[in-house]
Parts: structure tokens; sequence; C-alpha cells
């Protein structure tokens, strides 16, 4: 097995939150303090997002509003909740790293290209990605693809990267798994053996953007101590994610006067019950103090 990352492996680009209503998502996620994209449609599909861009990746609401189209599976998710629905990587040349991954022994499929209109300020505009989907079961939580961006200038655009809860980057992804070992022993191919550590109370992946936390469905409650509950569902299944912000004092002081309730660790993580971010256990982390 190699032990080294893949050269055009850049790390976790993104992450997918499914949601049932894009319009109240969107509220829901700007009333935590994010600064939300112009709606986006993906041509030839029937669904639709908003997205809460950062220095580093960025946070996807998706929402379907044609459901005579092609949904992804969207639909299928959707029946039995909200929240984090996959993870995209990150690549400057997709189609090497296809072949990369390939030569790694994964069925990378085919890439392929998606659009989207994008209703930006000056009028709508079609950002474009390469897609490279990658086999079920290769990053266990759920589905994963590539991602090559190929007008990054139309998404990442000043405007929408400040926010006033001082988010800066996606720090981490927590999947919820049977057997954490044997999950990371599973991404090793994508990102290397190296990649694969021991983490507090998880075991972790390195990607080279953000990390991949596993842990177990009973070391879930564990990992987000003060919240009253954590939901259950039958792994593998995305669970969490976490967001450094610039400043995790101001980012207290604005949750607390948007009158959105969050566990305080004593210091350097605020942890949000997910009904408060559609589904999705959030965090938000002081910068630098790891996944």
């Amino acid at each position: 097995m190699r032990r080294e990352r893949p050269a055009r492996l850049a790390g976790i680009d993104h992450v997918l939150v499914g949601v049932r209503d894009l319009d109240a998502a969107r509220r829901t996620y700007a009333h935590l303090g994010f600064t939300l994209s112009p709606r986006g449609v993906h041509i030839g599909w029937g669904t639709a997002n908003v997205c809460a861009m950062l220095e580093g990746g960025y946070i996807e609401l998706l929402g379907i509003v044609d459901p005579d189209q092609f949904t992804n599976n969207l639909d299928r998710f959707l029946v039995q909740r909200e929240g984090l629905l996959g993870l995209a990587l990150a690549s400057d040349d997709a189609v090497a790293l296809a072949a990369d991954l390939r030569s790694r022994g994964i069925a990378a499929e085919d890439p392929k290209t998606l659009k989207r209109t994008l209703e930006a300020p000056g009028g709508t505009v079609e950002p474009e990605f390469t897609l490279v989907h990658l086999p079920p079961g290769t990053i266990p939580g759920g589905p994963a693809f590539v991602c090559q961006h190929r007008t990054p200038d139309l998404v990442w655009q000043a405007p929408w990267l400040t926010h006033a809860n001082g988010a800066r980057a996606l720090v981490s992804v927590t999947a919820v798994v049977e057997d954490p070992g044997a999950a990371t022993l599973a991404c090793a191919p994508v990102f290397g053996a190296d990649a694969v550590m021991a983490g507090l109370g998880t075991v972790e992946v390195e990607t080279g953007r953000g990390r991949l936390r596993f842990t177990s469905p009973e070391g879930l409650a564990r990992l987000y101590p003060g919240l009253a509950a954590v939901p259950r569902f039958a792994p593998p299944w995305l669970a969490g994610l976490r967001v450094a912000v610039d400043d995790i004092g101001r980012t207290a002081a604005y949750l607390a006067h948007a009158g959105v309730a969050a566990f305080h660790d004593g210091g350097t993580v605020l942890r949000l019950a997910p009904e408060a971010a559609c589904g999705v256990m959030l965090e938000f982390a002081a910068a630098g103090c790891g996944a």
C-alpha cells in the first residue's frame, strides 16, 4: 500500500448538507452568522444550492427544486433525515487524480462535467466543475467524489468570504461507523497510509486540508460532550462538522446575541445541537485547536 497522498489530491473541498427546504436552510445558516452565496441551480438536474464559502473549503446546502428531474438520490436521503450527505475532495486535475486512484486499486469513475447557474450580482453566470465519483465505501460514512473547480473565481467571490460568526475554514468531518479502525484503513489507499492517526476518542485521517474523524455509535456522545442528546442512525453516516473561526469569544458572543444555544467546552470549541444547523452536529473551534 502506498504511504504517500496522491500529488493531485488537495484535501477536503466541501461538504454537502441535504435539506428539505432550501430557503429555510438559508435563513437558518444566515442566523448562525454565515454569509450565503446566491442560489445556484444544477443544469440538467433537479437540485439547487446555496453555499457558505470559506477561505478553506465550503459548506453546500443542497435541496430539491424539481423532483421530476435527476436528484442524485437526495430524495432518498431526505426521507430519513436532513444533515451531512456527502463529501467532495479537492483536486486541480481530476483526470490525473482519477488515474492515480485507479492505480491504487480504487475504481474511480470517468470524469464528468457539471455546470450550475449562479445568480451573481453582475448577472447570471455558470460555474463549471469536473467531477470524479468514487465507489461506495471508499470513504466510509457517505458518498464521496473529487471536485475540480474550472471557474473558481465565480465561486470564491470576496463578499461571500466574510462571515459574522468569524468562520474561516473546514477543520474536520465526523463519521459514525461500526469499526473506526477498519474505516481509516479503508481510506488509506485514497490518502496514503501515513495519513492515518489516532485521535481523542476517534481514529483520524489527515486529508491534506482538513481531517476525517471516525467514531463508533457509542463514541459519538463522548466526542460531543455537553449536548443534551445526539442523533442515532444506523452506521455508517456523516454526523458532524468542525469549522475554524477567527476568535472563539467573538463567535460565542455573536451566537448568544442571535439567541442560538451553544455549549462552550471551556475555551476552544462551541457545539450546536443538530436541530440548530439542519441536522449537522456543528462545531466552531478556535483556529489552530486541531480536529
